[in-house]
């Protein structure tokens, strides 16, 4: 392990060190300890670098924005380290990153596995909503309830020991890392790129996995050109804890057939060379278009579209749930109202560049007390929410509100708010926990 710089990534390595690199990722919420199982077996032929995500496992509290800051650090701290041609698995969260690196430099990745991996986690709802239970009610309420996500419930009552530790793994995380790190599962969608995706593959998932089961998994086969499934029965979510030996297996032999050796390639003075893996099969090339016409010198480029940057600002700042519901009741008398909301509103006002959303919230909080919107209030508390203000900091501004607007206006205003931070800070019931976990 070494001293890990803000735009890296805390690491360990294990295993000879003239051998490829093998990469592992964690799963939201657990650290390198999750692999434990599988190090000896794949130490016999590979060097094994395992990392844990910001603010787990005792690494540094620096909070990522996105799937991609995560694949970033992770190419920094490689490129630190010397190593440019790498095989990857990853699980959950840690499949997330695999994809972007799969995206983002194929030259580098010798092949790939996926574990209890989706396109898209859920919906961006439900994971911005963990977000805002983990800054309000801490982890205690996630770690609880991880056994229940992560084992099936035989394996949960037979392993006490390796339940409690499940738990302990996420009770030490840092609340901020993970709440950041749901919000940047509530942006990873790749649906519409896994046929840029040129490495081989390997999806593997438990047959009774309730967080990212196998029709995810099929998804991703369907989309990836040279993937190919394989599922663990009897295994739920974190499939390398619950069923080890068949976990190990399966990547040794993706890994093994995938990996051809080839000429040592050149690596940072102080580490060994490593042999180098067979380059992966290029992306499709786009297809080429009919023709380009260059716009004359003299004409501004177009504006960008009111309507569309301000209704992804409207779902980000309200949530797609909310959103859809408007626009869906929106009939030939109203709708004409709701794109001048969406254009003026959102795509003119709330994406001005001069304050930022949660200035915004504490300014539309402000003036819909004063006001007495009640309705809308309720709305703008889920977005304060959702936009990273805490309830006590919802509680302060509605204080002042009080002395500008009227105690009867703030009295009102604290009702509407105390009732929507419940809703939205009570840890969802199983049916919808579920989804929530990457």
């Amino acid at each position: 392990m070494s001293e890990t710089p803000p735009n890296t990534l805390q690491y360990r390595f294990d295993g000879p060190e003239d051998a490829p690199v093998l990469i592992l990722g964690p799963s939201l919420g657990t650290t390198w300890h999750m692999w434990d199982r599988q190090v000896p077996e794949l130490t016999r032929q590979w060097r094994v670098l395992r990392f844990d995500l910001p603010g787990h496992g005792g690494a540094p509290a620096h909070p990522v924005g996105s799937v991609a800051e995560v694949a970033t650090r992770l190419l920094a701290t490689l490129d630190g380290l010397g190593v440019r041609r790498f095989g990857y698995a990853g699980c959950a969260f840690g499949g997330a990153v695999g994809v972007e690196l799969a995206l983002r430099v194929p030259e580098r990745l010798a092949s790939l596995a996926l574990i209890a991996a989706s396109p898209r986690f859920g919906t961006a709802d439900e994971f911005r909503q963990r977000g805002v239970i983990v800054r309000t009610n801490g982890l205690e309420p996630i770690a609880c309830s991880a056994p229940e996500r992560w084992f099936t419930g035989g394996f949960a009552a037979a392993q006490a020991a390796i339940t409690e530790w499940a738990v302990q793994m996420v009770r030490t995380t840092d609340p901020g890392c993970y709440a950041a790190a749901c919000e940047a599962l509530a942006g990873f969608d790749v649906r519409g790129e896994l046929g840029r995706v040129g490495v081989p593959t390997l999806v593997l998932v438990g047959s009774d996995d309730q967080v990212s089961g196998p029709g995810e998994a099929r998804t991703l086969v369907a989309g990836i050109p040279d993937a190919r499934l394989a599922v663990v029965p009897g295994a739920s979510h974190l499939v390398p804890v619950e069923q080890p030996a068949a976990v190990t297996d399966l990547l040794v032999n993706h890994f093994g057939s995938a990996w051809e050796p080839g000429p040592d390639q050149t690596v940072a003075p102080g580490f060994p060379a490593q042999p180098a893996m067979t380059p992966p099969p290029p992306p499709p090339a786009p297809a080429a278009p009919v023709a380009e016409i260059a716009a004359p010198a003299d004409v501004p480029p177009p504006a960008p579209d009111a309507y569309d940057a301000g209704l992804t600002v409207r779902r980000e700042v309200l949530g797609d749930a909310h959103v859809d519901r408007e626009l869906a009741e929106a009939d030939g008398f109203s709708a004409e109202f709701q794109g001048f909301l969406t254009r003026v509103t959102w795509g003119e006002v709330w994406s001005r560049p001069g304050l930022d959303r949660r200035t915004r919230s504490c300014v539309a909080l402000t003036a819909l007390t004063a006001a007495g919107h009640t309705e809308d209030l309720a709305d703008h508390v889920r977005a304060a929410l959702r936009g990273g203000l805490t309830p006590g900091e919802i509680e302060e501004v509605l204080i002042q509100s009080a002395v500008y607007c009227g105690v009867p206006a703030a009295n009102r205003a604290f009702r509407v708010a105390r009732r929507v931070i419940r809703e939205e800070t009570t840890l969802p019931d199983r049916s919808g926990r579920g989804r929530m976990d990457g």
